[in-house]
């Protein structure tokens, strides 16, 4: 077991997923070191919990070795969306192993084999570096987060539309990124869970219509979903074959292609007053293919 006094290095500390971790660990007693970025937010991290800060930079090795020193279990959670995740995550665990730690808990994505998203599979190369490095270690594999609505939560609130880049009938298990700390602090600080992989998720498997369901639930907000078809965005025009999109215009009514002009008026709709009494509708705009 981890001794309540040894050093625990939280990565990101002040970051909206490790933060979560700091306050759980501080709860069991343990002795939390928050990396940070920039010295602005020691306070804050020092509030939730933490003993004491280290500043420094992913991509610079002197100021992990210093983060490292006396340090004998490392929390990493990689941040959003780095070109170079990759190596600065293998430049993590390298560093952790020469600073001799013993333990490193990494908290990486649910399914990082699917090689065509690159924010899961470039997981899967950190995991093998921590494999290699004879580190004691756990892996936990949370699903999708219901903190991802964070960001979009006032817009939301503000204009009762849900909108996210996949079909309303997607089905996923979601998590709070709180129970995925609540595991992560029992990696940290306990034997039980070692050289496990975990896949994290919570009842339920829900697709848009269920998630706006929960919000209308939380305070008698209205939810609505405005449902495209195959729409045309710049990302589109350079994805799509031009045989695919062809094929969406002989499969609707309205023969022309879909852009997202065609959505403002429904969603602009749906968020104004005229529809203070409308909630949990689907507004298809697709030009008429589900007559087809």
């Amino acid at each position: 077991m981890a001794s309540a006094t040894s050093a625990i290095l939280t990565v990101g500390a002040a970051g909206k997923f490790a933060g979560l971790v700091v306050p759980a660990l501080a709860k069991r007693g343990a002795k939390v070191r928050g990396l940070i970025q920039k010295a602005a937010q020691a306070e804050e991290v020092l509030k939730h919990g933490a003993s004491e800060v280290a500043v420094g930079d992913l991509r610079d090795r002197a100021s992990l070795d210093v983060a490292l020193k006396d340090v004998r279990s490392v929390f990493y959670i990689a941040p959003a969306f780095l070109s170079d995740e990759v190596e600065i995550g293998k430049r993590i665990v390298e560093a952790a192993k020469q600073a001799g730690v013993r333990r490193f808990v990494f908290s990486s994505v649910i399914h990082p084999v699917l090689s065509r998203l690159p924010n899961h599979a470039l997981k899967a190369p950190v995991e093998e570096a921590v494999l290699n490095s004879q580190l004691e270690y756990t892996f936990l594999h949370p699903t999708v987060l219901f903190q991802n609505y964070a960001g979009a939560w006032k817009g939301i609130v503000k204009t009762g539309v849900l909108a996210e880049p996949w079909s309303n009938d997607t089905r996923f298990s979601r998590v709070d990124y709180r129970d995925v700390a609540e595991v992560a602090a029992i990696a940290l600080t306990e034997d039980r869970l070692l050289y496990g992989t975990f896949e994290l998720c919570a009842d339920g498997w829900l697709d848009r219509y269920d998630v706006a369901s929960l919000i209308v639930n939380i305070g008698g907000i209205t939810v609505n979903v405005v449902a495209p078809g195959v729409t045309i965005t710049p990302s589109a025009k350079k994805a799509l074959p031009q045989e695919v999109r062809d094929t969406a215009i002989k499969m609707r009514c309205l023969n022309h292609e879909e852009n997202a002009g065609d959505l403002t008026g429904a969603v602009f709709f749906l968020a104004s007053p005229d529809a203070d009494f409308i909630t949990g509708q689907t507004i298809i705009v697709d030009g008429g293919n589900e007559m087809l």
